[in-house]
């Protein structure tokens, strides 16, 4: 019986795929990618299926599961709190929640405000993941990665990865890089980093820069998540989604529209929100008759409320997206990789 992407993915959304590899090793997963190029299989890479939208008609090639295990620090405990650092490499299959947790319990910081994202540790580096003020960008020194192109084993520093905002080299050339393990750079201590985002700020009662115990911050943090159903949960259907479905807008300053939040970027543009222009040109929360709608909590997630197909919530997407287009005259981008499927 052929395996379902449907099974795989936080939407829970999917057809078939016709080969199925689970990688345990690196060694593996270099192997299944390899193998398959040289026979000329089309590849899908997959971690935790929570950036992805698979089309009904499924993967007519072989999906690679990545399946690696590994949290290696270059010094233990004590030693980290003699230097004030640690070098922690993480291979790209562990789950990325579970590293957040392994880190605050540790008195890792640096990514404490990243708890609850759902995922792998080798699908951050692609998107540039981010939430609540912190991306991984800040915290990540090197990725390993396997060149499909090259075909061989590379590591990128921090600086070659050209990481802007939801934004990478390996995003940039879709599919030529398959990570093998991310190294961070995570400072020692109680402490988390300085609070960036207001809403975080509000909820741990501090001021914007001000810094609270790690476990205060993860604790907020994931708590502020599942307000927005945005913590996965299999009971609740405001979750079967693959977190926010479109990017902030990076716009001209003349094109915010009045009173939509602006964050001025270094090349003169300005970011706005994605969820105010949805729920302002007339979507809200809970949007949709279908099996696909907006979230009851967040407009900015499209759900599958159990029975939808790639269709129906692509076909959600395609009416919230054109909406926003005619009222502000702003293209929203979709954040998940589309496969076998298009907007």
């Amino acid at each position: 019986m052929s395996e379902l992407l449907a099974d795989h993915t936080t939407l829970r959304l999917g057809g078939p795929a016709r080969e199925w590899v689970r990688a345990e090793s690196e060694q593996a997963l270099i192997d299944a990618v390899a193998e398959a190029d040289a026979a000329g299989v089309p590849v899908l890479v997959l971690g935790g299926g929570s950036n992805l939208v698979v089309g009904d008609a499924g993967f007519d090639g072989r999906v690679v599961e990545v399946a690696t295990r590994g949290v290696t620090p270059d010094v233990d405990d004590a030693e980290a709190v003699a230097c004030g650092g640690v070098l922690v490499t993480v291979a790209a299959g562990e789950r990325w929640d579970a590293l957040v947790a392994q880190a605050v319990t540790r008195g890792w910081a640096g990514v404490e405000a990243l708890a609850g994202i759902p995922g792998s540790v080798g699908a951050t580096p692609v998107q540039n993941v981010g939430a609540y003020g912190q991306e991984v960008a800040q915290t990540i020194a090197s990725v390993r990665v396997f060149d499909r192109v090259l075909r061989g084993v590379r590591t990128f520093a921090a600086a070659e990865c050209d990481f802007a905002y939801r934004h990478s080299r390996f995003k940039a050339d879709p599919g030529r890089h398959v990570v093998l393990s991310v190294t961070f750079q995570l400072r020692r201590g109680t402490l988390g980093e300085p609070i960036r985002y207001a809403e975080l700020a509000r909820a741990l009662g501090v001021e914007v820069g001000g810094r609270v115990d790690l476990g205060e911050v993860r604790d907020a943090v994931l708590a502020l998540r599942r307000g927005k159903g945005m913590v996965l949960d299999p009971d609740d259907h405001d979750t079967w989604s693959a977190g926010s479905f479109f990017t902030n807008p990076i716009v001209a300053p003349e094109a915010v529209p009045d009173g939509a939040p602006a964050f001025a970027q270094p090349d003169g543009g300005v970011k706005t929100s994605a969820a105010w222009l949805i729920e302002h040109a007339g979507f809200g929360k809970g949007h949709g008759a279908g099996p696909a709608r907006l979230s009851t909590k967040h407009v900015l997630a499209l759900t599958n409320r159990g029975d939808a197909s790639a269709d129906d919530l692509l076909a959600l997407a395609r009416e919230v997206r054109d909406g926003v287009r005619a009222r502000y005259g702003i293209e929203l981008v979709p954040e998940p990789v589309l496969v076998g499927c298009d907007l």
